[in-house]
């Protein structure tokens, strides 16, 4: 029997195994860092610093320090340091020493999501008893059973909950919370930078609710918010909180020795440029260390991926080293099944887990060593979280990103100095975005009625409040305005999803034990719960037999098949309004609203292992309608005059891949969250255009800001191109190969027609 490799000699073969080592594009090693730490204060309450001692704990990490005394002064503050640095400590002291002084404080933490809120309540709740004051703990979420909610509303000096509970179960009934809201010292706000995009724009106007409310109670809570490294900590937190806040960044927490490794798969194709899949390769990679037993995790970017790359593993680890420890980790898994994962990570029991993003959270999962990346996960911030994971015992560690084809993977892997000297993006939300700010006003007067006059979060109603009455949502009596609605206006608008609905997924292959085991929302479900699609979960395959989209459920049964799906979205769009444009010789750049309808028209049978095509069908489901706000460069045709109608085609659809990779680096978000839409003649103009749209009705800005950066996307956009080792185009950079036409000089001829400046770029990114 083969005896298994140390960390050290699995380094030394990823070194010198040809194989791998041939593939390995950057190897940059992170060494060892020190703690600066300074002694425990002695405001600190005596049983409180005799826990900290009965734990080994003598000394206290600089940014530890800073944040309980800035506390003590009564300062909001937000603390960014890296993943396993202690930062849970940061809130605990001054909250605890709060409550260990006037023992009918209140404090609340907000976490966003359920698994991060049951992880700190453990650990909490084990210190706590260490202390041996009489300080009540407890999370209250959508598991809380009923009898034990009624205790946590009297008796909780500290409540965890997640966004989505305050919004909807919280907030609306403050009058069974009237023990918190006037006793309310702190609101904890964990991992900040979560709170971007769309969820970040909803959350702050959760937060101007909950300061109203507690404002009628009389209390004025301090903030305390903690956040992974991202470009504008201090404003995020002030522009979420809408409070004043100090930084807190003098990180001081030791780490080990971290490998962060950059690999690219083989290419298997020269002309076309084609790699060996991703999948595959974070598949061998992660077999290498799991079969040495060394605990594992492998992040993949979507729900499909996670569960492809799950159902590998498995199969491996039954032929090869007879384990059954490796498991899922994504949204849409149920509470008990989640808690059960990671309670094995932490114990030993399950040596590898594949996740989706869920986990780059700050849960804690024990002693992992080895961290794979499947693709760059679409922000530095996002990566450095999920390569966090690994090490976090300050051992010896490796993190390998594994690049698919896609133009930003082999843009990062290609230019590792983008990755490692430049600093994190900022992260953006549009609290003020009129669609999410009217649902939550909705939400404050069903609250506490309006007065007239009142602003929300420094926002002027009055036209906000007029409208609502008009509408006869709510009814204006002498100078107030009252909810007039027999609905709960909370349980319609969700926090999360750009669609307001999620679709429940419903097993019934054993016709007497039918469950849910899973949802997800509404647009999403067009392309992967549609009629025959494979669904995959926690490694098992489903086939949907039946997507009732008007009750939103999904029917599904389980089936053994070698195929997984994909679906194609047709995508048709319309511009209403120009609020914005910049008119030059060559080109017209533009913002404004738009609407788009997309429908899902075929899906795809691919074959595991190869990838290859197997069988396509139909999908008949209706048109969804999104009215948003976009950003588009228009191209005028007398600068393309030799170029015909197709190639011009060809050339947009080129660009456009790449515009979709390089747009959400420099917005970060999430790929998804910004669609891109050719059009070989726009509806509006009749030209050549592109279009970059926010998929959230209303938008929330993503297209504002690529329109202020136009100049840096391109730039990145032909530098992507241009610097693609193919011949033709390719996945990695255009997305086809075109018969008898060159993709990759037409979308430089298209990119080229629009470029201004070739050194734009470092002044663009600079102003982000």
């Amino acid at each position: 029997m083969e005896t298994k490799k140390t960390m050290q000699e699995l380094l030394a073969l990823l070194r010198t195994e040809p194989s791998i080592n041939e593939q390995i594009v950057h190897w940059k090693t992170i060494e060892e860092k020190d703690a600066v730490t300074g002694p425990i204060p002695e405001t600190l309450h005596p049983h409180i610093k005799q826990a900290l001692q009965d734990r080994g704990v003598s000394s206290l990490y600089s940014h530890q320090l800073s944040a309980f005394q800035t506390a003590q002064h009564s300062h909001s503050f937000v603390a960014v340091t890296p993943t396993a640095s202690g930062k849970t400590l940061c809130y605990n002291l001054p909250v605890l020493q709060e409550i260990a002084h006037n023992p009918d404080s209140r404090a609340l933490y907000l976490f966003p999501t359920k698994a991060l809120a049951q992880d700190q309540k453990a650990e909490i709740n084990e210190f706590i008893d260490a202390i041996g004051l009489d300080i009540k703990s407890y999370t209250y979420d959508g598991d809380t059973p009923a009898n034990i909610r009624q205790v946590v509303r009297k008796a909780g000096n500290v409540v965890m909950t997640n966004p989505d509970m305050l919004h909807s179960a919280i907030l609306p009934h403050h009058t069974k919370w009237v023990s918190l809201f006037e006793n309310l010292k702190y609101i904890v706000i964990d991992e900040l930078h979560t709170y971007r995009g769309v969820f970040g724009s909803h959350v702050a106007n959760v937060i101007r609710r909950l300061k109203r409310i507690c404002s009628f109670y009389g209390s004025q809570p301090i903030f305390i918010c903690t956040s992974a490294t991202i470009a504008n900590p201090k404003e995020l937190a002030e522009k979420l909180t809408g409070s004043a806040m100090e930084l807190i960044n003098n990180n001081g927490a030791p780490s080990g020795k971290k490998h962060f490794i950059f690999y690219n798969p083989p290419i298997v194709n020269k002309p076309l440029n084609v790699r060996k899949s991703a999948t595959l390769e974070a598949r061998d990679l992660a077999s290498q260390f799991l079969k040495n037993k060394i605990q594992t995790i492998v992040f993949a970017r979507s729900r499909v991926r996670v569960e492809i790359l799950l159902t590998y593993l498995q199969e491996l680890a039954k032929k090869e080293f007879g384990m059954k420890s490796i498991q899922g980790y994504r949204g849409g898994y149920l509470p008990t099944q989640r808690r059960a994962i990671e309670k094995g990570l932490r114990n030993g029991e399950i040596m590898g887990v594949v996740s989706t993003n869920a986990l780059e959270l700050g849960v804690d999962i024990g002693q992992l060593h080895a961290c794979i990346l499947t693709g760059y996960p679409g922000s530095i911030a996002s990566a450095w979280q999920q390569a966090g994971r690994a090490g976090r015992r300050q051992d010896e560690s490796v993190v390998i990103m594994v690049a698919s084809s896609s133009p930003m993977d082999q843009y990062i892997i290609q230019q590792p100095e983008y990755f490692f000297d430049r600093s994190p993006e900022s992260a953006r939300i549009n609290p003020d975005n009129l669609i999410i700010l009217v649902d939550h006003v909705k939400c404050g007067a069903y609250e506490l009625p309006f007065q007239e006059g009142d602003s929300f979060g420094g926002v002027e109603l009055e036209e906000i409040l007029e409208f609502l009455t008009d509408e006869q949502v709510l009814h204006h009596q002498g100078k107030r305005y009252f909810w007039m609605n027999d609905s709960f206006p909370a349980h319609n608008i969700s926090l999360r999803s750009a669609s307001q609905e999620n679709v429940v997924i419903v097993d019934q292959s054993d016709v007497a034990n039918v469950k849910i085991i899973g949802e997800m929302d509404r647009f999403s479900s067009m392309t992967l719960l549609h009629e025959e699609a494979i669904y995959l979960h926690q490694g098992i395959q489903y086939q949907v037999e039946k997507l009732d989209y008007e009750e939103k459920k999904a029917f599904v049964r389980e089936v053994d098949v070698d195929y997984f799906t994909d679906a194609n979205l047709a995508v048709s769009l319309k511009v209403l309004e120009i609020d914005k444009n910049t008119k030059m010789k060559d080109q017209e750049r533009a913002y404004g609203e738009v609407t788009v309808n997309a429908m899902a028209t075929i899906f795809k049978k691919i074959k595991f292992e190869t990838h290859e095509n197997v069988g396509s069908g139909p999908i008949h489901l209706p048109e969804e309608e999104l009215h948003t706000s976009a950003t588009w460069l228009e191209f005028e045709r007398e600068q393309l005059h030799n170029v015909s109608e197709s190639s011009i085609e060809q050339g947009l659809i080129g660009v456009a891949n790449v515009f979709r990779h390089v747009a959400p680096l420099f917005v970060m978000c999430d790929p998804s969250d910004l669609h891109v839409v050719p059009q070989i003649k726009a509806v509006h103009s009749g030209k050549p255009a592109i279009f970059l749209y926010d998929r959230y009705p209303g938008g929330i800005g993503l297209s504002e800001n690529v329109y202020k950066i136009w100049d840096t996307v391109i730039h990145e956009a032909y530098h992507v191109i241009q610097s693609c080792p193919c011949e033709a185009g390719c996945p990695s950079c255009t997305g086809t190969m075109l018969e008898g036409e060159n993709a990759k000089v037409l979308a430089l001829k298209l990119l080229d027609a629009v470029r201004r400046d070739e050194h734009v770029d470092a002044i663009q990114t600079e102003s982000l």
